[in-house]
């Protein structure tokens, strides 16, 4: 389907997801600044904070709210626009839909057959991401914990055993029960707590999750705050009492061979290794 284009601007109609900054105007790609400049509307989490940006790049566009207090009935409005019209979706900063109101705009986009386009840009999970010097290779953004001390507990919990950083946001206020909170799930992992990231006062300060628990639990920093929290430590290999007592179970139910197979898998052992001492175990 080719959607019609914008006789005024020449962009094709349909839906514009934008990035902008997270602190630091100069962030705004050349890219982003075009499309915002030419957008017939632009649907914003706070109209007032993209004033703020379009008076920066010099430009007035029409605006509208866009949020989690009026999203459902100002869709269908912006949905029609799509038809004909550019509509740009920003956040107050960053990489619209991370942790803000949208993925419905999109679905219901996709779903009418309007032209999707995203513009990306900034965003301050992955920036905090590469500040913290943590590993990068597999990360979990996990938005926002619960505010409540068994909601939280029970979100971390959920998380405690998979195999990647960590990356949340936290409010200053919050931040020292929430270190508390991951240090008393997770163990005492390395972390770092980032803030005002791009911006002037921007840092990043690391250490275990006890230290800096302790370090925040009185008062927390102003600005906008990322946690990154390690992924946990490899399990310790497995001891030879291990095997003998898996194998053992396994014996049970299982010929030497698929024995020795099960729990090769399960402890990640040689498999040869333990078909022997299966073998052994069994006096063959």
């Amino acid at each position: 389907m080719t959607s019609p284009v914008n006789a005024e601007n020449s962009l094709p109609a349909g839906l514009y997801i934008v990035a902008t900054p997270i602190g630091n105007l100069g962030d705004l790609s050349a890219r982003a600044a075009d499309i915002l400049s030419r957008a017939d509307v632009i649907a914003a989490e706070d109209t007032r904070v993209t004033a703020g940006l379009l008076r920066h790049i010099g430009v007035k566009r029409p605006m509208t709210p866009y949020h989690d207090h009026n999203a459902e009935h100002a869709r269908p409005a912006l949905i029609a626009r799509m038809g004909h019209e550019v509509v740009a979706l920003v956040s107050d900063a960053g990489t619209p839909l991370i942790s803000d109101p949208g993925f419905k705009l999109v679905r219901e986009a996709r779903a009418a057959g309007h032209l999707v386009v995203t513009v990306p840009g900034p965003c301050a999970a992955v920036a905090a991401l590469t500040l913290a010097g943590l590993p990068t290779d597999r990360f979990l953004f996990l938005g926002f914990l619960p505010p409540k001390e068994k909601a939280r507990a029970d979100a971390i919990a959920e998380v405690a055993a998979i195999r990647a950083t960590l990356v949340l946001y936290e409010s200053g206020p919050r931040l020292g029960a929430c270190l508390a909170a991951l240090a008393k799930g997770l163990g005492d992992r390395e972390a770092a707590v980032t803030r005002e990231i791009t911006k002037r006062f921007e840092e990043a300060v690391t250490g275990t999750l006890s230290a800096l628990a302790d370090r925040y639990a009185d008062a927390g920093p102003k600005g906008e705050i990322v946690v990154v929290v390690a992924p946990p430590d490899p399990p310790a290999p497995a001891s030879l009492n291990d095997a003998d007592a898996a194998l053992t179970e396994a014996l049970e139910r299982l010929p030497a061979s698929k024995a020795a197979g099960e729990v090769a898998k399960r402890l990640g052992l040689d498999r040869r290794d333990l078909y022997a001492r299966a073998l052994a175990m069994k006096g063959e």
